[in-house]
């Protein structure tokens, strides 16, 4: 019974995200980037600490990468929406460049081989996607946590129709082992070998 509890629990747990993921897709990508910021604040000032506490003493170097890490650490915590702006700004301009390069590329193939129409789809795809990020970067960065959602929803519910519908399989029966008297090799079989 305890395993079909902690099932259902974990089931509705998954539901309950995906549910909170779908609907506020936004607020859970800032949350992301300010738990990126606090792994690079966190380990950046204990090494900060660790430095004053022990490093005089022991004559190290000022650790200047730690400082770095712990105030673009916090620099993500304080300001997560404009890192996401740049991230997909950053991301829409590679679409954008990797495209244009695919269908240069193919163009220039056909000079000396012929090229199917077919192979200009997948290029001109990711030049559109790049577009789209370009003119709507903050939408475009909510759709992978909303297939997350999604996805996690329907693990959730998966999860709790399998546990109900299989539940009367999790009664194991103690499977009864007889002695067996384990067989001894003789010593002269051994020697021959």
């Amino acid at each position: 019974m305890k395993m079909m509890n902690y099932s259902v629990i974990r089931g509705i747990c998954a539901v309950v995200i995906g549910l909170l993921l779908v609907v506020w897709p936004e607020t859970a990508i800032l949350y992301l980037v300010i738990a990126i910021g606090a792994l690079f604040l966190i380990p950046g000032l204990v090494s900060i600490v660790s430095y004053v506490m022990n490093g005089r003493k022991l004559r190290m170097p000022f650790p200047i990468v730690s400082v770095g890490s712990s105030l673009f650490g916090l620099w993500l915590m304080i300001s997560p929406a404009f890192f996401v702006g740049i991230l997909m700004y950053v991301l829409g301009v590679v679409l954008v460049f990797a495209g244009i390069s695919q269908i240069i590329t193919l163009l220039n193939t056909r000079s000396w081989t012929p090229v199917a129409t077919g192979y200009f789809v997948i290029p001109v795809l990711v030049l559109l996607a790049g577009m789209v990020v370009l003119l709507n970067p903050f939408a475009a960065a909510t759709i992978p946590f909303i297939i997350l959602g999604v996805s996690c929803m329907v693990y959730g519910i998966s999860d709790i129709i399998n546990r109900i519908r299989f539940r009367k399989k999790d009664n194991y029966q103690e499977v009864v082992v007889e002695e067996v008297t384990p067989i001894e090799e003789v010593p002269d079989q051994i020697e021959q070998k």
